[in-house]
């Protein structure tokens, strides 16, 4: 059994669903960032934007509560913070609550 705690978490953003409210940029910077089309992206460690749909990249230890947070606190409902070791989504709007 995986704990959420000490697993690497990834994250993704569904560009279909985002409202452009902001809250993820404002909780993680280093993790999201709004591109020209008002949308917000995950970038990469090399601070690279993810375009493609679904990208993920994985989410730095020191910012875990932030990325989930944001997750739960996105209006859109469309950040998904998912387990890299079997892809179950821990905060999102498929994550079990």
């Amino acid at each position: 059994m995986t704990d959420v705690a000490t697993d690497q978490l990834q994250v993704w953003v569904d560009q279909e669903l985002c409202t452009g409210d902001g809250l993820c940029v404002q909780y993680a910077p280093e993790v999201f960032e709004f591109d020209v089309d008002g949308l917000a992206y995950v970038k990469g460690a090399d601070g690279e934007l993810r375009q493609a749909p679904g990208a993920r990249v994985d989410v730095p230890e020191h910012l875990r509560l932030e990325v989930i947070d944001s997750a739960k606190e996105c209006p859109g409902e469309c950040i998904h913070v998912v387990r890299g070791s079997d892809g179950v989504e821990v905060a999102g709007p498929e994550a079990d609550d």
